[in-house]
């Protein structure tokens, strides 16, 4: 298998709690791990990151994976992966119905 070659992006990652967990999560990998604390769940979603890009490649699936996942193949200046771009997120208080 041919050596990777890497290219920078920013990834937003979200965190919030599950019951005593903390999840961290990647809406543009659809990609999420857990720990005790935000620190914990951080440094697990950046351990899992190399391990995630190397499998997909491994099975040869990186492109079908991130195309799915809303990233653009940019050809010009040359080839590189744009991810998707958050336009905005917002807080909204609703009703929802209780169990009885």
């Amino acid at each position: 298998m041919a050596k990777l070659k890497f290219q920078e992006v920013v990834l937003n990652i979200t965190f919030h709690r599950e019951g005593t967990k903390v999840i961290a999560y990647s809406p543009a990998l659809n990609l999420s791990t857990c720990g005790d604390s935000m620190e914990q769940a951080k440094k697990r979603f950046e351990e899992m990151l190399p391990i995630f890009f190397e499998e997909v490649d491994n099975m040869g699936t990186l492109e079908d994976v991130l195309l799915e996942c809303g990233w653009k193949k940019i050809s010009h200046p040359h080839k590189h992966w744009q991810p998707p771009i958050p336009v905005g997120q917002y807080r909204k208080e609703i009703k929802i119905p209780c169990p009885a």
